[in-house]
């Protein structure tokens, strides 16, 4: 386990790329002693256990990530990932109901 403070990063940002180079290694990034965040190859066995699901479906909530791209990234169908999104409870269609029934309005 490395450590290193938020100073020291702004001072030196190879630091997290040296820190985490090997797969199984991992840095604690810390502010005032304290941790606050930590930084990790995704070549890490750890994604494999769901840190990686969570991260990706974190990212689309976002709208970082398309649904293409969730697909993709979890090498799943859209189908697939539009079921296990469905499963969490997460939104896979985005709209404003109020904008439907507005333009609906101006039609009739």
């Amino acid at each position: 386990m490395l450590t290193a403070g938020i100073k020291e990063i702004q001072n030196n940002s190879s630091i997290l790329t040296k820190g985490v180079a090997d797969s199984e290694e991992y840095l604690f990034i810390s502010k005032r002693g304290k941790p606050i965040a930590v930084a990790m190859s995704l070549e890490n066995e750890m994604f494999d256990h769901g840190f990686r699901k969570w991260i990706l479906i974190s990212a689309y909530k976002k709208g970082d990530l398309s649904l293409g791209q969730l697909a993709k990234a979890l090498n799943q169908s859209h189908q697939e990932t539009m079921q296990m999104l469905g499963l969490l409870g997460v939104d896979v269609i985005d709209y404003d109901l109020d904008d439907d029934l507005e333009t609906i309005e101006k039609l009739i």
